[in-house]
């Protein structure tokens, strides 16, 4: 059975990487795409790389027939995204990129993003779309909430950690390295190669990343008690990726240990053996998430590192597993490719 999909934002970055991994999805056919600003377009005019798929030009949304789509994407922007998920047909299949559905409390999401929830209703219903970790739910699910990039990336070093009590939950600093799509496609003066390369900065210091919010949900459902982590990201001059190098209090074994029996069966998560850390590069292009363990000279502390690609395995890769499950496909079709490297 071939399942007919819209994508709705196809004009920014993730909606690229959602078309070129659906692209080779032997179940999904693209039928619509939405482009508000580029309506009209080819594709092969927005993104030459892609000009070899026969695909539908860009349009707005009110020219989609969603009678004919089995499964929405949405990679809009923050606000935009619940405002158009509110207007769409109520049995349509949606995977939102956006963060308008990742907290479940509406009060978490004003103060984190500066403004009331304007779909309150289906926020309530939406499942958080980590996958290895609401499977059930999302196989269930007609909305599902794909997660920031970097609250993935430091999810799948903590959690199951947070889950077996092997660290002190009160001494955790994440400390990320972000490449430069994570910020959109937009035109940012800080984004342009004058000011980005050839150095890195910090952003957001001091607790006011908005991803910190669902660390807060996450960790603090899983342990039952509030659970507050140090977070301070870091925006390099690389296209993809996000290394996440964690600091916690614990024996440097048992963390490896725990992550390594917690992910032996999942297909995207690699734990490598002890004292090996992984690289960004080993991940490019993937739906993959590479995890190293080491001890500190410093004794009863540990370091866990983590990679994905934030396009990929931190969003669009993330989006078609969920997606998958949705529709009753196998998880990891049309997700398997290796790695890109050099």
């Amino acid at each position: 059975m071939t399942h007919n999909i819209a994508i709705l934002g196809a004009s920014g970055y993730t909606g690229a990487e959602l078309i070129r991994l659906i692209s080779g999805h032997p179940g999904m056919r693209i039928v619509a795409l939405g482009g508000e600003r580029k309506a009209g377009m080819a594709i092969a005019e927005v993104f030459p790389h892609l000009r070899h798929l026969d695909l539908p030009a860009l349009c707005t949304i009110d020219q989609i027939d969603f009678d004919d789509v089995d499964l929405c994407f949405c990679a809009l922007p923050h606000k935009t995204s619940q405002e158009v998920i509110r207007g769409l047909p109520a049995g349509l299949k949606i995977v939102d990129l956006s963060a308008d559905f990742r907290l479940r409390d509406p009060e978490a999401y004003r103060q984190w993003y500066g403004n009331p929830h304007g779909a309150v209703e289906m926020q309530a219903e939406a499942v958080y779309g980590l996958t290895e970790f609401y499977r059930a739910q999302i196989a269930g699910a007609r909305l599902v909430a794909g997660t920031g990039c970097n609250a993935a990336t430091g999810q799948f070093a903590l959690r199951p950690l947070i889950a077996s009590g092997v660290i002190d939950l009160d001494d955790i600093v994440l400390d990320m390295k972000c490449a430069v799509s994570g910020a959109g496609r937009a035109l940012k003066e800080n984004l342009l190669h004058a000011e980005l390369s050839e150095g890195y900065n910090a952003y957001a210091v001091g607790g006011t990343h908005r991803h910190l919010g669902e660390f807060d949900q996450e960790f603090s459902a899983i342990a039952g008690r509030p659970v507050r982590v140090q977070f301070t990201p870091h925006l390099i001059p690389a296209n993809r990726g996000i290394l996440a190098t964690v600091y916690v209090r614990g024996d440097a074994h048992a963390v490896h240990d725990t992550l390594a029996q917690a992910y032996r069966h999942e297909p995207f998560l690699r734990v490598l053996p002890f004292g090996e850390t992984p690289s960004s590069h080993h991940v490019r292009g993937s739906n993959f998430c590479h995890l190293g363990v080491t001890g500190d000279r410093i004794e009863g502390r540990a370091i866990v590192v983590a990679v994905l690609d934030n396009l990929t395995k931190g969003s669009s890769g993330q989006a078609l597993q969920n997606a998958n499950l949705m529709l009753g496909e196998p998880e990891t079709t049309g997700l398997m490719m290796a790695p890109l490297f050099p």
